[in-house]
């Protein structure tokens, strides 16, 4: 369990902060900005929920709660042990889970079965919740891409890269629900300003 008694600790006034297993790496590592991007992604979905209605509420509140495992999990880099804990850390590692991954396709088959079916791509926008979901959607592409790079450098669990991928769909199909089942999305039209 986690206990804050001070916000602020100093610690990172040299440029640098505290993985999960208590290795200091500076604040631009790729890492890092993978897991905060993670954390702006949650933020996006918080925003999301202020216009969700409660049964899409409900799922986003799984997925804030999921966002929270997936940090937990890049903060603590894999070391070929998960059964042990990282030394300095005194716990065994919070993984993202298939089963995580598995309900966000269970929940986009069941958004999928009512929703018009698409002839065009679509413009991020419509209703207020439709917006923040294709915000949300574009973080979590960035926060893919960004694990991806650091897979490519060091060990990740590749449940992560699978979480990312499917909360991008996640929230593209859930952004369509939120424009009445896809009749009110905003259609690119190409070319039609030139």
């Amino acid at each position: 369990m986690v206990t804050l008694s001070k916000i602020y600790t100093r610690t990172g006034d040299s440029g640098e902060t505290a993985l999960g297993n208590g290795e200091r790496r500076p604040k631009h590592d790729l890492r890092i900005a993978a897991y905060g991007t993670v954390d702006e992604i949650n933020a996006t979905v918080g925003i999301a929920r202020l216009h969700a209605p409660p049964a899409m509420d409900l799922h986003l509140a799984l997925i804030q709660n999921d966002l929270f495992d997936l940090g937990a999990d890049l903060c603590r880099p894999e070391t070929g042990s998960e059964t042990e804990a990282d030394t300095g850390a005194g716990t065994s590692p919070l993984r993202i889970a298939q089963r995580q991954v598995d309900r966000l396709e269970a929940e986009m088959d069941d958004m999928n079965a009512d929703l018009t079916v698409l002839r065009s791509f679509i413009l991020p926008g419509g209703t207020p919740l439709a917006a923040y979901l294709h915000l949300a959607r574009t973080v979590t592409r960035r926060a893919e891409r960004l694990t991806v790079e650091l897979a490519a450098r060091e060990p990740v669990n590749p449940v992560a890269i699978r979480y990312l991928n499917r909360l991008s769909d996640w929230c593209f199909v859930a952004a369509r629900v939120a424009n009445d089942q896809g009749r009110d999305d905003v259609l690119w039209v190409p070319g039609a300003n030139r």
